[in-house]
């Protein structure tokens, strides 16, 4: 997605706008008034998450989610669901799946940040799981429109696929980003602030996603000379430093955010998203086609066992083995998107119905 389509064209016709309106002498709205209009605060849930959840339920089973044990219940028990992971700092995992990544069923943040010698640490917390019967959580009660839309929406889409992670956490975003900003339109008015704010919440969003994976790559490539011993460890760290300086800015994180951990937990959700953006526009920008389309990728995709057997990996839980479990089913997703293009609508029509 171009996000200047959703900024600079708004601006430009706003400073045409102020300057008409200068020259006639009229009045416009101060500084904050206008910022308000372009960049609008998302509404509060608090008061009106019950039926909110309901309706975007029922738009959810619009475009063919089933019905999730997700979000039945309200529950105080646990304000948000926390985790800890830990690292080395001479190794960039390839996403959250890498089996060099302690993860830590139960640490405080005092605990998470002293777990391994030196390593990059990551301490934080979720407001709910998807797949696992999430109930509604104080801290979602607690978030805004535009957060708590997506919380639902992308932790429901799991419940709908069984895809390697790296492939549905980034598709999930897709049809979350595409999904929220369609139902609050549809709910509130295009022009509506509730819109205006998910649809910035979403601009935002992608832009970082699409940052992700540039710094992302730019670290790969210092590590990769480091593997292959062209530079120290001491120049490894230095070097990193300053990507992590730069990731941060464009990311807007607090300084210290990023390291090796936390940044490929967001190239999970990164990694594979322009590709399946490019294959939401193919569909047609149809939310229903394309959950539809991917039900028919995952029910056509190779065993996990074939994968291994093809490319002789004999360790299930390898980074080679995420990769090629990702790569498959990229093949999978082109084959059936080359076939939809050559049956013509007839096939759309098919993978509509196949719910």
């Amino acid at each position: 997605m171009d996000i200047r389509r959703f900024v600079d064209s708004p601006l430009r016709r706003l400073a045409r706008v102020f300057a008409i309106l200068a020259v006639l002498g009229g009045s416009i709205a101060g500084c904050g008034e206008v910022r308000d209009f372009l960049t609008p605060a998302p509404p509060d849930v608090a008061g009106e998450w019950k039926g909110l959840l309901d309706e975007a339920r029922a738009f959810e089973r619009r475009i063919g989610f089933r019905d999730t044990a997700n979000f039945r219940r309200f529950s105080g028990e646990h304000e948000s669901f926390p985790f800890c992971g830990y690292v080395s700092r001479f190794y960039l995992p390839y996403s959250y799946e890498d089996a060099h990544i302690r993860w830590l069923e139960s640490a405080s943040e005092a605990e998470c940040a002293g777990a391994g010698d030196g390593a990059d640490t990551y301490f934080g917390a979720v407001e709910a799981w998807g797949e696992s019967a999430s109930p509604v959580t104080p801290s979602m009660i607690e978030s805004k429109l535009d957060r708590f839309l997506y919380l639902v929406i992308h932790e429901d889409c799991h419940d709908q696929f069984d895809l390697p992670f790296g492939i549905e956490e980034a598709l999930c975003n897709v049809i979350a980003y595409h999904a929220m900003a369609a139902f609050t339109a549809e709910k509130f008015g295009r022009f509506a602030r509730a819109n205006r704010a998910v649809r910035r919440y979403v601009d935002v969003e992608v832009a970082h996603t699409r940052a992700t994976v540039t710094y992302y790559e730019q670290l790969a490539a210092l590590y990769a000379r480091y593997e292959r011993a062209e530079i120290s460890s001491d120049a490894l760290l230095e070097a990193r430093a300053a990507i992590f300086m730069k990731a941060e800015r464009a990311l807007d994180r607090e300084q210290g955010d990023l390291n090796n951990l936390t940044l490929a937990n967001e190239m999970t959700y990164s990694r594979h998203y322009p590709y399946l953006e490019s294959v939401f526009k193919a569909l047609g920008q149809d939310l229903a086609h394309t959950v539809a389309f991917f039900r028919h990728v995952d029910r056509t995709k190779p065993s996990r066992a074939a994968i291994m057997k093809r490319h002789r990996i004999a360790a299930e839980e390898s980074v080679e083995s995420i990769r090629a479990h990702e790569g498959s089913v990229v093949e999978t997703i082109a084959r059936a998107l080359a076939e939809a293009r050559t049956a013509g609508g007839a096939q759309g029509v098919a993978y509509r119905d196949a719910r």
